[in-house]
Protein backbone atom coordinates (compact mmCIF):
# COMPACT_ATOMS: atom_id res chain seq x y z
CA UNK A 1 0.00 0.00 0.00
CA UNK A 2 1.74 3.25 -1.42
CA UNK A 3 1.22 6.36 1.32
CA UNK A 4 2.37 9.35 -0.27
CA UNK A 5 3.61 12.45 1.81
CA UNK A 6 3.61 16.32 -0.05
CA UNK A 7 5.56 18.80 1.82
CA UNK A 8 4.15 22.43 0.73
CA UNK A 9 4.10 25.94 2.12
CA UNK A 10 5.06 29.16 1.09
CA UNK A 11 9.13 30.27 -0.18
CA UNK A 12 11.60 29.90 2.18
CA UNK A 13 9.73 28.01 4.80
CA UNK A 14 12.07 24.87 5.37
CA UNK A 15 10.56 22.24 3.14
CA UNK A 16 13.75 21.59 1.24
CA UNK A 17 15.79 21.47 4.80
CA UNK A 18 12.98 19.22 6.08
CA UNK A 19 13.28 16.74 2.77
CA UNK A 20 17.03 16.66 2.82
CA UNK A 21 17.11 16.20 6.73
CA UNK A 22 14.48 13.16 5.88
CA UNK A 23 16.89 11.65 3.19
CA UNK A 24 20.29 12.44 5.45
CA UNK A 25 18.32 9.75 8.18
CA UNK A 26 17.83 7.35 5.89
CA UNK A 27 21.23 7.36 4.65
CA UNK A 28 22.95 7.60 7.89
CA UNK A 29 20.90 4.57 8.51
CA UNK A 30 20.15 2.41 5.83
CA UNK A 31 20.72 -0.80 7.16
CA UNK A 32 17.74 -0.39 9.40
CA UNK A 33 15.96 1.53 6.97
CA UNK A 34 16.09 0.73 3.36
CA UNK A 35 15.64 3.95 1.39
CA UNK A 36 15.50 4.28 -2.52
CA UNK A 37 15.52 7.93 -3.95
CA UNK A 38 12.76 7.81 -6.55
CA UNK A 39 13.72 11.29 -8.34
CA UNK A 40 15.38 14.18 -6.88
CA UNK A 41 12.12 15.72 -5.07
CA UNK A 42 11.28 12.49 -4.11
CA UNK A 43 12.38 9.98 -1.60
CA UNK A 44 11.09 6.54 0.37
CA UNK A 45 11.23 6.32 4.17
CA UNK A 46 10.80 4.39 6.65
CA UNK A 47 8.58 4.12 9.08
CA UNK A 48 10.27 4.04 12.37
CA UNK A 49 9.35 0.89 14.10
CA UNK A 50 11.28 -0.40 17.31
CA UNK A 51 9.42 -3.80 17.35
CA UNK A 52 11.39 -4.90 13.79
CA UNK A 53 14.98 -5.08 15.75
CA UNK A 54 13.46 -7.21 18.54
CA UNK A 55 12.17 -9.71 16.06
CA UNK A 56 15.27 -9.95 13.95
CA UNK A 57 17.07 -10.88 16.99
CA UNK A 58 14.58 -13.98 17.92
CA UNK A 59 14.42 -14.79 14.61
CA UNK A 60 18.16 -14.54 13.94
CA UNK A 61 17.80 -12.18 10.73
CA UNK A 62 19.72 -9.03 9.83
CA UNK A 63 17.93 -7.68 7.67
CA UNK A 64 14.62 -5.32 8.62
CA UNK A 65 11.80 -4.25 6.17
CA UNK A 66 10.24 -1.18 7.69
CA UNK A 67 6.67 0.16 6.21
CA UNK A 68 7.45 2.96 3.53
CA UNK A 69 6.53 6.49 3.48
CA UNK A 70 7.22 8.45 0.10
CA UNK A 71 7.93 11.69 0.79
CA UNK A 72 7.57 14.46 -2.24
CA UNK A 73 9.18 18.10 -2.13
CA UNK A 74 6.60 20.07 -3.55
CA UNK A 75 8.02 23.57 -4.97
CA UNK A 76 6.83 26.61 -3.05
CA UNK A 77 3.58 28.05 -3.83
CA UNK A 78 2.77 31.43 -3.61
CA UNK A 79 -0.18 33.92 -3.73
CA UNK A 80 -1.86 33.70 -7.25
CA UNK A 81 -0.84 29.87 -7.71
CA UNK A 82 -4.50 29.07 -8.90
CA UNK A 83 -4.28 31.55 -11.87
CA UNK A 84 -0.99 30.13 -12.37
CA UNK A 85 1.40 32.34 -10.39
CA UNK A 86 5.08 31.07 -9.72
CA UNK A 87 4.87 27.19 -10.70
CA UNK A 88 0.82 27.03 -10.03
CA UNK A 89 -0.44 24.68 -12.14
CA UNK A 90 2.20 22.00 -11.54
CA UNK A 91 2.31 23.09 -7.88
CA UNK A 92 -1.32 21.80 -7.92
CA UNK A 93 -0.70 18.87 -10.16
CA UNK A 94 1.61 17.81 -7.37
CA UNK A 95 -0.46 17.87 -4.87
CA UNK A 96 -3.49 15.94 -6.48
CA UNK A 97 -0.79 13.23 -6.08
CA UNK A 98 -0.62 12.73 -2.43
CA UNK A 99 -2.55 10.51 0.17
CA UNK A 100 -1.60 12.87 3.29
CA UNK A 101 -0.26 17.30 3.21
CA UNK A 102 2.56 18.30 5.11
CA UNK A 103 2.14 22.14 5.70
CA UNK A 104 5.53 23.60 6.29
CA UNK A 105 4.73 26.80 8.14
CA UNK A 106 7.40 29.25 9.65
CA UNK A 107 8.05 30.09 12.39
CA UNK A 108 11.74 30.38 12.75
CA UNK A 109 13.57 33.76 13.09
CA UNK A 110 16.55 34.39 10.29
CA UNK A 111 17.08 37.87 8.60
CA UNK A 112 19.28 36.27 6.26
CA UNK A 113 15.95 34.23 4.99
CA UNK A 114 13.75 36.52 3.14
CA UNK A 115 9.90 35.84 3.91
CA UNK A 116 8.11 36.28 0.78
CA UNK A 117 5.52 38.22 2.56
CA UNK A 118 8.20 39.92 4.90
CA UNK A 119 6.99 39.40 8.10
CA UNK A 120 6.95 35.94 10.29
CA UNK A 121 3.21 35.05 10.74
CA UNK A 122 2.47 31.62 10.62
CA UNK A 123 -1.59 31.85 10.79
CA UNK A 124 -1.32 33.86 7.49
CA UNK A 125 0.78 31.80 6.06
CA UNK A 126 -1.01 28.71 5.91
CA UNK A 127 -4.47 31.14 5.72
CA UNK A 128 -2.57 31.84 1.68
CA UNK A 129 -1.64 28.17 1.25
CA UNK A 130 -5.32 27.25 1.75
CA UNK A 131 -7.08 30.31 0.04
CA UNK A 132 -4.59 28.75 -3.27
CA UNK A 133 -6.26 25.23 -2.93
CA UNK A 134 -9.51 26.81 -2.39
CA UNK A 135 -9.21 28.17 -5.34
CA UNK A 136 -7.94 25.68 -7.34
CA UNK A 137 -10.95 23.42 -5.88
CA UNK A 138 -13.13 25.79 -6.75
CA UNK A 139 -12.27 25.55 -10.29
CA UNK A 140 -13.01 22.19 -10.34
CA UNK A 141 -16.43 22.18 -8.75
CA UNK A 142 -17.22 24.89 -11.49
CA UNK A 143 -16.82 22.67 -14.04
CA UNK A 144 -18.88 20.03 -13.04
CA UNK A 145 -22.74 19.99 -14.15
CA UNK A 146 -25.81 19.54 -13.09
CA UNK A 147 -27.49 16.23 -14.47
CA UNK A 148 -30.13 16.18 -17.08
CA UNK A 149 -32.97 14.01 -17.47
CA UNK A 150 -33.70 10.39 -16.01
CA UNK A 151 -30.24 10.03 -14.30
CA UNK A 152 -29.17 7.15 -11.58
CA UNK A 153 -28.93 8.11 -7.97
CA UNK A 154 -25.27 8.43 -7.94
CA UNK A 155 -24.88 11.45 -10.12
CA UNK A 156 -28.04 13.33 -8.46
CA UNK A 157 -26.17 12.15 -5.01
CA UNK A 158 -22.90 13.61 -6.25
CA UNK A 159 -24.29 17.24 -7.62
CA UNK A 160 -25.67 17.23 -4.43
CA UNK A 161 -22.33 17.03 -2.62
CA UNK A 162 -20.95 19.11 -5.51
CA UNK A 163 -23.24 21.77 -4.54
CA UNK A 164 -23.10 21.92 -0.84
CA UNK A 165 -19.19 22.18 -1.14
CA UNK A 166 -19.51 25.06 -3.67
CA UNK A 167 -21.37 26.58 -0.91
CA UNK A 168 -19.10 26.40 1.81
CA UNK A 169 -15.87 26.79 -0.26
CA UNK A 170 -17.02 30.05 -1.22
CA UNK A 171 -16.97 30.67 2.14
CA UNK A 172 -14.02 30.21 2.52
CA UNK A 173 -13.86 25.84 3.90
CA UNK A 174 -11.89 23.41 3.27
CA UNK A 175 -13.31 20.23 1.73
CA UNK A 176 -12.28 18.20 4.42
CA UNK A 177 -14.57 20.16 6.73
CA UNK A 178 -17.39 20.45 4.99
CA UNK A 179 -19.90 18.34 6.79
CA UNK A 180 -21.46 15.39 3.97
CA UNK A 181 -22.96 12.14 4.54
CA UNK A 182 -20.69 8.79 3.64
CA UNK A 183 -22.56 8.60 0.21
CA UNK A 184 -21.65 11.96 -0.49
CA UNK A 185 -18.37 11.77 0.37
CA UNK A 186 -17.84 8.70 -2.17
CA UNK A 187 -19.37 10.55 -4.65
CA UNK A 188 -16.96 13.38 -5.19
CA UNK A 189 -13.57 10.98 -4.42
CA UNK A 190 -13.11 11.15 -8.11
CA UNK A 191 -12.95 15.21 -7.95
CA UNK A 192 -9.40 14.61 -6.05
CA UNK A 193 -9.93 18.52 -4.68
CA UNK A 194 -6.81 19.28 -2.68
CA UNK A 195 -8.38 20.29 0.21
CA UNK A 196 -9.81 17.00 1.15
CA UNK A 197 -6.58 15.84 1.68
CA UNK A 198 -5.95 15.61 5.94
CA UNK A 199 -3.70 18.01 6.71
CA UNK A 200 -0.06 17.84 9.06
CA UNK A 201 1.11 21.31 9.95
CA UNK A 202 5.00 21.25 10.77
CA UNK A 203 5.76 24.22 12.78
CA UNK A 204 9.48 25.16 11.71
CA UNK A 205 11.11 26.40 14.80
CA UNK A 206 14.95 27.45 16.16
CA UNK A 207 16.70 26.14 18.71
CA UNK A 208 15.92 28.78 20.85
CA UNK A 209 12.28 28.24 19.92
CA UNK A 210 11.98 24.32 20.89
CA UNK A 211 12.98 25.19 24.13
CA UNK A 212 9.22 26.89 24.54
CA UNK A 213 7.46 24.79 22.35
CA UNK A 214 3.98 25.06 24.03
CA UNK A 215 4.62 28.77 24.58
CA UNK A 216 5.41 29.45 20.71
CA UNK A 217 2.45 27.33 18.92
CA UNK A 218 -0.21 28.05 21.34
CA UNK A 219 -1.91 31.06 19.55
CA UNK A 220 -1.40 28.54 16.44
CA UNK A 221 -5.04 27.55 15.35
CA UNK A 222 -4.19 24.63 13.13
CA UNK A 223 -4.06 21.14 14.27
CA UNK A 224 -2.59 18.66 14.26
CA UNK A 225 0.76 20.45 14.86
CA UNK A 226 4.20 19.15 15.30
CA UNK A 227 6.69 21.32 16.29
CA UNK A 228 10.15 20.83 15.37
CA UNK A 229 14.03 22.68 13.91
CA UNK A 230 14.35 21.08 9.95
CA UNK A 231 17.87 22.67 10.72
CA UNK A 232 18.39 20.99 13.86
CA UNK A 233 17.01 17.60 12.48
CA UNK A 234 19.09 17.60 9.35
CA UNK A 235 22.23 17.83 12.04
CA UNK A 236 20.56 14.87 13.98
CA UNK A 237 20.47 12.80 11.07
CA UNK A 238 24.10 13.14 10.68
CA UNK A 239 24.87 11.66 14.48
CA UNK A 240 25.61 8.60 15.77
CA UNK A 241 22.90 7.00 18.31
CA UNK A 242 24.36 8.12 21.24
CA UNK A 243 25.14 11.94 20.14
CA UNK A 244 21.91 11.64 19.09
CA UNK A 245 20.43 11.31 22.57
CA UNK A 246 21.99 13.79 24.28
CA UNK A 247 21.26 16.34 21.60
CA UNK A 248 17.59 15.53 22.10
CA UNK A 249 18.10 15.68 25.65
CA UNK A 250 19.42 19.39 25.38
CA UNK A 251 16.14 20.46 24.34
CA UNK A 252 14.09 17.76 26.37
CA UNK A 253 12.79 16.01 23.44
CA UNK A 254 13.22 11.86 23.33
CA UNK A 255 12.78 11.24 19.94
CA UNK A 256 13.64 13.37 16.62
CA UNK A 257 10.99 15.28 15.16
CA UNK A 258 11.23 13.31 11.96
CA UNK A 259 10.20 9.96 13.94
CA UNK A 260 7.35 11.97 15.13
CA UNK A 261 6.02 13.09 11.22
CA UNK A 262 6.54 9.79 10.01
CA UNK A 263 4.51 8.48 12.38
CA UNK A 264 1.75 10.57 12.32
CA UNK A 265 1.82 11.15 8.58
CA UNK A 266 1.48 7.29 8.73
CA UNK A 267 -1.36 7.05 11.26
CA UNK A 268 -3.42 10.11 10.12
CA UNK A 269 -4.62 8.05 6.55
CA UNK A 270 -5.81 5.27 9.65
CA UNK A 271 -2.80 2.70 8.40
CA UNK A 272 -1.68 0.28 10.87
CA UNK A 273 1.19 -2.49 10.58
CA UNK A 274 1.46 -6.17 11.06
CA UNK A 275 4.56 -7.96 11.52
CA UNK A 276 6.54 -10.94 9.94
CA UNK A 277 9.78 -12.85 11.37
CA UNK A 278 11.71 -15.49 9.78
CA UNK A 279 15.22 -15.92 8.99
CA UNK A 280 14.97 -14.02 5.73
CA UNK A 281 13.28 -11.00 7.04
CA UNK A 282 11.52 -8.95 10.30
CA UNK A 283 9.50 -6.78 8.07
CA UNK A 284 6.18 -4.55 8.55
CA UNK A 285 3.20 -4.48 6.47
CA UNK A 286 1.15 -1.85 5.84
CA UNK A 287 -2.74 -2.39 5.97
CA UNK A 288 -5.90 -0.35 6.54
CA UNK A 289 -7.39 -0.60 10.14
CA UNK A 290 -9.78 -2.90 9.97
CA UNK A 291 -8.51 -5.01 7.30
CA UNK A 292 -9.21 -8.28 7.42
CA UNK A 293 -6.59 -11.85 7.14
CA UNK A 294 -7.59 -11.93 3.57
CA UNK A 295 -6.51 -9.12 2.07
CA UNK A 296 -3.84 -8.91 4.61
CA UNK A 297 -2.28 -11.59 3.09
CA UNK A 298 -2.71 -10.08 -0.04
CA UNK A 299 -0.69 -7.33 0.51
CA UNK A 300 2.30 -9.96 0.81
CA UNK A 301 1.12 -11.84 -2.61
CA UNK A 302 -1.74 -12.03 -4.25
CA UNK A 303 -1.68 -15.89 -4.21
CA UNK A 304 -1.80 -15.74 -0.53
CA UNK A 305 -5.24 -14.08 -0.80
CA UNK A 306 -6.40 -16.68 -3.43
CA UNK A 307 -5.38 -19.36 -1.93
CA UNK A 308 -6.17 -18.66 1.83
CA UNK A 309 -6.04 -21.47 4.47
CA UNK A 310 -5.65 -19.86 7.84
CA UNK A 311 -3.55 -16.99 9.56
CA UNK A 312 -1.67 -17.97 12.26
CA UNK A 313 -1.63 -15.22 14.75
CA UNK A 314 0.23 -14.22 18.17
CA UNK A 315 0.34 -10.50 19.74
CA UNK A 316 4.17 -8.84 19.67
CA UNK A 317 4.48 -8.78 23.50
CA UNK A 318 3.78 -12.56 23.73
CA UNK A 319 6.25 -13.57 20.39
CA UNK A 320 8.69 -11.71 22.50
CA UNK A 321 8.01 -13.28 25.99
CA UNK A 322 7.96 -16.75 24.46
CA UNK A 323 11.18 -16.41 22.29
CA UNK A 324 9.56 -16.75 19.03
CA UNK A 325 7.48 -19.12 16.83
CA UNK A 326 8.38 -22.21 18.51
CA UNK A 327 8.01 -21.79 21.95
CA UNK A 328 4.66 -20.20 21.67
CA UNK A 329 3.40 -22.67 19.01
CA UNK A 330 3.96 -25.47 21.65
CA UNK A 331 2.56 -23.98 24.61
CA UNK A 332 -0.58 -23.01 22.57
CA UNK A 333 -0.36 -19.15 22.29
CA UNK A 334 -0.30 -19.08 18.33
CA UNK A 335 -4.24 -18.61 17.49
CA UNK A 336 -5.56 -20.48 14.15
CA UNK A 337 -7.51 -17.28 12.63
CA UNK A 338 -10.18 -17.36 9.46
CA UNK A 339 -10.17 -15.12 6.57
CA UNK A 340 -12.36 -12.40 7.96
CA UNK A 341 -10.70 -12.01 10.93
CA UNK A 342 -9.43 -7.90 11.46
CA UNK A 343 -5.56 -8.36 12.03
CA UNK A 344 -4.58 -6.15 14.83
CA UNK A 345 -1.74 -3.12 14.87
CA UNK A 346 1.73 -5.17 15.75
CA UNK A 347 0.66 -8.40 15.59
CA UNK A 348 3.01 -11.26 14.05
CA UNK A 349 1.23 -13.27 11.41
CA UNK A 350 1.81 -16.21 9.13
CA UNK A 351 -0.28 -17.13 6.37
CA UNK A 352 -0.79 -20.75 5.59
CA UNK A 353 -2.13 -21.25 1.71
CA UNK A 354 -2.98 -23.08 -1.07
Amino acid sequence: MNLSVGIVGLPNVGKSTLFNALLQKQVAAVANYPFCTIEPNKGVVGVPDERLSVLAKIVGTARLVPAAVEFIDIAGLVKGAAQGEGLGNKFLANIREVSVIVHVVRFFVDDSVSHVERKIDPATDVEIVNSELILADLETLEKQKPPKGKVEKEALIFWEAVQILNKAMNQGQLAKDVPLNEKQKAAIKRLSLLTAKPVLYVANADEDQLKNAQKVVQDFPYQPVIFLSAKMEADLAGLAPADQKAYLKEYQLTEPGLNRLIKVAYETLGLISFLTAGPMEARAWTIKKGSTARQAAGVIHTDFAKGFIKAEVIAYQDFVYYGGWEKAKALGKVRAEGADYQVQDGEVVEFKFN
